[in-house]
């Protein structure tokens, strides 16, 4: 059985966590410092030291990876798994293991390195995906690749969910890839093709621009619902908007004049006009600091109707 160590923080990391534990011994768990969350903003641990606690493993936080370096080369393992730990980690901890550090990647890399590769690559309208388990050198995901696992991706889907089915796709990886490391079959294949990036989401990446293309509005949603979240904002607070859905054949045409309503119906949303005479339903809004509205009622509250302009989109 390997000898491991894991790093992680959010409670996406925890279910490769648990399989870890399950498959190995796991030696040592590092996760980021507890911060103050929730409405009291009272110190919380990190989902991964919580469950690290709850299956009765060794656990570090420390400030700066290195500060533990020392620590767990003398625990001599022979594998450390990383799941969006959230800190780059250098040479001195890279070389603790034995085999090498693992790490679990929400893309098919080269494609999307970085600190948000489900998010861009919604936004970004790709169709397909995966997970990708590397071998972390001192780069921004460019170690060679051990295994990797690919899926398409559904209309459907939105950050939440696409991130949910990858982290089922790639506990079932990280398994098979652990009981290939113990038959010694380690692969370290490199990297190939057009690397891209996804980096840090700034609040302002998510501003909609009705001027812009529906499929690429819809993009924009699906992709930044976990955090900050699509918005449209004129001069007042932001009207986050959490749901739409892209037109039916028999939906209203459009006009050539982004921003115009083309259809309020109750029980639905707004039909709204973008750009190059596209069309995008908005089902679902949030004004900031309110509950969240059928974007209809939230129309009607506003006296919105067909033929208006939203009153809180983008200048154009």
């Amino acid at each position: 059985m390997l000898k491991t160590i894991f790093f992680g923080t959010p409670e996406t990391a925890v279910a490769f966590l648990r399989r870890l534990a399950a498959r190995s011994e796991v030696l040592a768990v590092v996760s980021q410092p507890d911060r103050p969350a929730g409405r009291g903003l009272g110190v919380q641990p990190t989902p991964v030291k919580a469950a690290a606690l709850e299956l009765g493993l060794k656990t570090f936080q420390p400030a700066r990876p290195s500060e533990v370096a020392e620590g767990l080369k003398a625990l001599a393992p022979d594998l450390a798994v990383v799941v969006a730990y959230g800190r780059l980690l250098r040479r001195d901890v890279l070389d603790a293991p034995k085999l090498g550090t693992l790490n679990a990647h929400f893309s098919l890399l080269p494609a999307y390195r970085g600190a948000a590769p489900v998010q861009w690559s919604l936004v970004r309208g790709e169709r397909r995906t995966g997970v990708t388990l590397f071998w972390l050198d001192e780069g921004m995901d460019t170690g060679p690749i051990q295994s990797v696992i690919e899926t398409d991706i559904k209309d459907d889907e939105d950050a939440p969910s696409l991130l949910a089915r990858l982290t089922e796709l790639g506990v079932d990886l990280l398994d098979r890839t652990l009981a290939d490391l113990e038959a010694g079959r380690i692969v370290r294949r490199p990297q190939e093709g057009t690397a891209s990036l996804a980096p840090l989401i700034k609040r302002e990446d998510a501003l909609i621009d009705l001027s812009k293309p529906a499929s690429e509005i819809h993009a924009l949603v699906r992709g930044f619902r976990l955090w900050p979240r699509a918005a449209l904002e004129k001069g007042g607070p932001r009207v986050l908007v959490l749901k739409t859905a892209l037109p039916d054949l028999g939906d209203p045409p459009g006009t050539g004049r982004p921003g115009r309503v083309l259809s309020v119906e109750r029980g639905r949303g707004i039909l709204v006009e973008c750009g190059s005479r596209s069309r995008l339903w908005v089902l679902a809004v949030q004004p900031e600091g309110k509950k969240t509205l059928n974007a209809a009622d939230f129309a009607n509250g506003l006296r919105v109707a067909e033929g208006d302009f939203l009153p809180f989109v983008k200048d154009l």
